[in-house]
This record gives C-alpha cells, structure tokens and sequence, in this order.
C-alpha cells in the first residue's frame, strides 16, 4: 500500500513537472513573439498615431532596452524573493501593460507601454530558466526539457509575424498586444497551480552601485550596438557604445571582488560554460539576422504580404520544432561535443545555402536555408543545458541571467552588424545617380528607374548576408569543438 501511494504520487510530481513545463514554454513563446510582431503592427500603429521617425524608433527599441538592461538585476532579485512569485509578477505586468494599450493615444503611450512589456519580459525570461533547473534536477530529462524550451523560442521568433498579419488583417493594431492578455491570465492561473516556489540557497546581493552599472551599462551598449547598425555613426553613438562597454567593465571588476557578487561571472572560467554561452549568441545572431533580412526580402523583393511573408518563414520554425527535442538523445550516443558542434554547422550550412542560390532566388532555395538553420538550433537546445548544467544550484539566477543575455545581444548584433552589412552591399549595387530614396532604402527604390537593379542588389545582400553568417557560425564551432572537453554531457560535467 505505502508502495503504491509511493508511486501515484511520483506520477503527481511527473506530471506536475511536466505541466510546470509547458506553462514555462507558454510563457516564452510570448515574450518572445512580442519581439517580432509588433514589426508587423508598426504601420498602422505610426499612421493611427501619427508616431515621427524618433518616436517610431523608440516604440521599436525601448522593449530589448529595458529588458535587456534589467536581466541581471532582475534575476538576482529572484534569487531572494522567489523565482515563481517573479515569474508570477512578470506575467501580471505584461498581462496588464497589454491592456493599457487600449487607452494609448500617443507615441509617448505607446513607448510606455513597451517599456512596461520590457519589464514583465525581463521578469519572465531569466525565471524559466531557474523554474526549468529546479524542476528538473536529473540532468537526462533537463536536458530534454531545455531542448522543448529551445524549441518554443525558435517557434515564436517565426510565428510572431503571422501571429501579427492575422490579426491586423481582421482587427486594428491594438491587437497584436491584446492577444498577450488571455495567455497571460492562462499562465498566471497554471503558474499557480503547478509551479513550485524555488529560491538560491546562497543569493547574490543586490547592491546599489552593481544595479545601476549592469542597467546602464548593458542600455547604453545596446542602444549604441542598435544605432551603428542603422549606419549612425557619429560620435556620440560611439561615445554611448564606449562608455556602455566600460560600465560593463566596471560591473564585472566589481562583481570579481565580492564573495557573493549579485552576477557569478567567475562561472565564466569554466570552458563549458564560455562554451554554451558562445553558442547561444551565435545561434541568436544569426537567427535574427536571417529572420530581419529575410522578412524585408520576401515582401519587397518577392512582392509578398506580411502575412504571407510569416507564413513563408514557417520552415524555420519546423526546423526548430524537431532539432533541440532530438539533440539530448543523440547526444547521449554520440556525445554532446559532437552534437553542438554539428548543430552549429547545419546552421552554417543552412546560411551558406543562401549565397550558393541562383539569381533571382527561388523560394524553395530559401525554404530549404530556413529548415536546416531551424534544424541548427539543436546546438542552442544542448548549449542551454550545458550552461545551465555548469552552474550550480546556487547560481541558476545568474546563469539564466547570462543566457537571455547572449540571446537579446544576439539578436541586437545579428540586425547591426548583418543588417548593416545587407545595407552597404545594397547600396554598392544600386547604378550612379539612383535617387535618395533608393540609396536610404529598397521602399525607396520602387517605382522608380533603378527599382530592378535594386531588388537584384538585395537580393545580392540577402546571399551575402547568409556568407558572412555561415563563416562567424563556422568560426564559432571550431572554438567551441576545441573549449569543450570531448567527454562532456548534458549536465555540464565530465
């Protein structure tokens, strides 16, 4: 009798686990749609509101600041007053900062708006990663459950643009953010019941002078990061950059002299750990590079609408669904080093399909890049178990904080740098004399006399752009294949 009630209520725990799971996945994949579907949404939104050039660019950035900037104070705090009551709070915040989107009536409301959606986000994704290590203390299955969680981040980066067409073909802009209200209110009511509260058994501190170095530092050298890829190069924006990377500096020096500082950078020594965290900003940059240019590609050159344009994304997606679930137990057999690796150079290789494609590009060539870069990023599901595996218990909150920081700087690098690149080839292969209009942008171009040597010309860029990312991806799996140790597996050990 005891045995059986033993064993039922190891079921409960199962699949309280596995529950606890999913409503993590959930919740991600809305935090990380929400980066990409208000790209769809701008339009409206800036003709409703009659939002300038200014105002447009900072409704677009102010959600990765603030989030971005808040990871590391935010995960600490967490650490201390509770990962599920963070999450919790994180979900009321973005439900909330959703609904207020009713009521905006200006620029200024909608970038506060954003701003709020940063700080729920900033709550909510660091925290999944804790929940998911408390969760899942054998290695085997965490693992496994990472590789899930890889998988709804690759899903929501693709789905978010078709999420926001769909709804903008039947609804007003408004909707792409009142979508988050009910999942949110869904998630909050699941949290509650399934997720178990789990706090550091050495927290870091939170100081004064470490929080408004992290903040400012990572929102400044954001911000700079973003201004140099849209070709601001003035300097000030280099002023901004520098002093953001010395901000940093100063945080990190600060937090090698404290015994328990408020982010474990010591964790960096670990070959392992440098190991995960370069994969995972590798696959994020050129995820977002491919998905930026990509989308720009499909409806401008290909003539496509938003919605069609997310739609033809999808394989990306598909890719990413089958990829990081898979890699655990292949990694099991062939090893974890092996299989990092080898996700890293199917990303490449998905990439390197892009440059290799006749001109003009058919759609099933770039079908068949997106799949096998959504495929790639079964690196990026064992890279996070291998972060995660490589911290202690103690240290999940920073950990977790360094991982969705590789991601939004990633992401931030993958459109600067990438994105910056499409545009300088771009313009190289616009004719003499094309007009302003055309030389600024593509939109510019069409109508005009040039508009078919600039659509040859961005489609030039769009190959290049996949070159220059198979080679940085290619780079980055000969330094992680000599970083990790041959024998080492999905719990970050040996």
């Amino acid at each position: 009798m005891t045995t059986t009630l033993g064993q039922r209520s190891a079921e409960v725990r199962g699949r309280r686990r596995w529950g606890g799971l999913a409503v993590l996945a959930a919740s991600l994949l809305v935090v990380v749609m929400d980066m990409t579907v208000l790209n769809v949404a701008l339009p409206d939104l800036t003709e409703d509101l009659h939002a300038g050039a200014l105002a447009q660019l900072w409704i677009v950035d102010v959600y990765s600041l603030v989030l971005a900037g808040l990871l590391v104070p935010v995960a600490a705090l967490a650490d201390r007053w509770g990962r599920r009551r963070m999450l919790l709070t994180g979900f009321t915040i973005f439900a909330v900062a959703s609904l207020a989107a009713l009521v905006a009536r200006s620029p200024g409301d909608v970038i506060a708006v954003r701003a709020l959606l940063g700080l729920g986000g900033a709550m909510i994704m660091p925290a999944t990663l804790s929940l998911i290590r408390a969760l899942f203390p054998d290695a085997r299955e965490r693992a496994f459950a990472l590789g899930l969680w890889a998988a709804t981040a690759a899903v929501g980066g693709a789905v978010g643009p078709i999420v926001g067409g769909a709804l903008l073909s039947a609804f007003s802009w408004h909707a792409a953010f009142l979508v988050n209200v009910p999942l949110m209110v869904v998630a909050l009511v699941a949290g509650l019941l399934l997720l178990p509260e789990s706090r550091s058994e050495r927290p870091g501190r939170v100081d004064a002078i470490g929080t408004v170095l992290s903040v400012a530092g990572m929102v400044t050298a954001v911000y700079g990061v973003k201004h140099l890829g849209k070709g601001d190069l003035d300097v000030v924006t280099l002023l901004v950059l520098v002093a953001g990377v010395a901000m940093l500096a100063l945080f990190v020096r600060r937090c090698l002299r404290q015994d328990e500082p408020m982010l474990a950078v010591r964790l960096f020594a670990n070959p392992v750990f440098r190991s995960g965290v370069a994969t995972a900003l590798v696959s994020s940059t050129a995820m977002m590079a491919l998905l930026f240019v990509g989308s720009q590609w499909l409806q401008l050159v290909q003539g496509w609408s938003p919605l069609v344009a997310g739609v033809a994304l999808l394989p990306m997606a598909l890719g990413g669904l089958v990829g990081p679930p898979l890699a655990p137990s292949v990694a099991a057999r062939f090893g974890a080093r092996t299989v990092v690796v080898a996700g890293l150079v199917v990303l490449a290789a998905g990439l390197l399909v892009l440059w290799l494609l006749p001109r003009p590009m058919p759609y099933a060539g770039i079908a068949v890049s997106l799949l096998l870069v959504g495929f790639g990023t079964a690196a990026l599901g064992l890279a996070s178990a291998l972060i995660m595996g490589a911290a202690p218990a103690h240290q999940a909150g920073s950990a977790a904080a360094v991982e969705e920081m590789s991601y939004e700087v990633g992401g931030v690098l993958g459109i600067a740098v990438l994105g910056s690149l499409a545009g300088v080839v771009y313009r190289h292969g616009l004719p003499s004399g094309a007009p302003d209009a055309a030389v600024e942008s593509v939109t510019g171009a069409l109508g005009t006399a040039v508009e078919p040597a600039a659509l040859a010309s961005y489609t030039d860029a769009f190959g290049i752009v996949g070159l220059a990312g198979a080679v940085i991806t290619l780079l980055v799996a000969v330094v992680v294949w000599r970083g990790l140790p041959e024998d080492v597996d999905v719990s970050g050990g040996h």
